[in-house]
């Protein structure tokens, strides 16, 4: 029997959400968006600002922001996670889902959108943070990532 499969994702600016709806079509899985409590506003975002909210968050390695909600992962065996690219790596809010969603002992993808970054770093990074899971290599999906999702998923 195949295992369930989740597709999550957080989205600043929609492109992830692009993706993410296109990957959980292409295998017919379930998706869920990881969303903060305090959605990020326009000044939250601006990466060039040092004081601003994804700068704040960024520069904590401990900061996880509260979520706006959950899901029970119980039946699920591979989880996609996806993200924009931060600071080289994945947004905090991100860690936060990780955290509290049960991941131990279950096959995790991430996959993520960027500007001109890779997704090396975050999979360096989640890799570390959350060594109880089965992690597959990533991607960047900045053009669209089904059929390599589908491949992954067989795998």
């Amino acid at each position: 029997m195949p295992k369930a499969v989740l597709v999550t994702y957080f989205s600043a600016g929609g492109a992830t959400k692009r993706a993410a709806e296109e990957i959980a079509a292409a295998l017919g899985a379930d998706l869920y968006e990881i969303a903060p409590a305090v959605p990020y506003t326009a000044a939250d975002l601006d990466w060039t600002d040092k004081k601003s909210r994804s700068s704040s968050e960024m520069n904590d390695p401990a900061c996880r922001p509260a979520l706006a909600g959950g899901i029970d992962t119980a039946k699920y065996g591979v989880i996609f996670v996806g993200f924009p690219v931060w600071w080289y790596v994945e947004p905090r809010v991100v860690d936060s889902f990780l955290e509290s969603s049960g991941i131990e002992g279950k096959t995790l993808i991430p996959f993520a959108t960027s500007g001109g970054s890779g997704i090396e770093g975050a999979e360096k990074r989640l890799h570390a943070l959350f060594p109880a899971a089965k992690w597959k290599k990533g991607r960047l999906v900045n053009g669209g990532g089904a059929a390599w999702a589908v491949r992954a998923a067989e795998e």
